[in-house]
């Protein structure tokens, strides 16, 4: 995740959350390690939206998986997510994993600040512009 694209998928973010929402976000881009790489809140955002939007794009990062699949797996095999050993990991939605067109992970994504499935939905438009190369 080059520190353009991060800026890229963060301008891509704002914009999305203004017309198709009207409502403040906050969006983080992290590396393929989890470490930020971009942030923006908008303004208004909830504060606490500041710190889930960081947890989500490191989540996503660090196992792989966007953050509701990886909430899935958490129900399923009916565990915590402190089972991983790392307090910064979680299941909420809107953290997406962030793919080059070769199918490489580069990094991720994470939305907060909406319902989980606007969440969602901008963190995955996010992620399909980053893997199109139109971000």
């Amino acid at each position: 995740m080059d520190a353009e694209l991060a800026r890229k998928l963060v301008a891509a973010a704002i914009a999305k959350a203004k017309a198709d929402y009207g409502r403040p976000i906050c969006v983080a881009v992290c590396d393929r390690y989890g470490f930020l790489s971009a942030f923006a809140a908008m303004d208004d955002a909830p504060v606490r939206s500041i710190q889930l939007s960081q947890g989500k794009a490191y989540t996503s990062a660090r196992m792989g998986i966007d953050t509701d699949a990886f909430l899935e797996r958490l129900h399923v095999n009916n565990i915590p997510a402190s089972y991983f050993c790392d307090d910064k990991l979680t299941g909420l939605p809107g953290g997406c994993v962030v793919k080059s067109a070769g199918g490489g992970v580069i990094g991720a994504v994470g939305i907060s600040g909406l319902a989980p499935d606007e969440d969602v939905a901008i963190a995955k438009a996010l992620a399909a512009l980053a893997c199109a190369g139109s971000a």
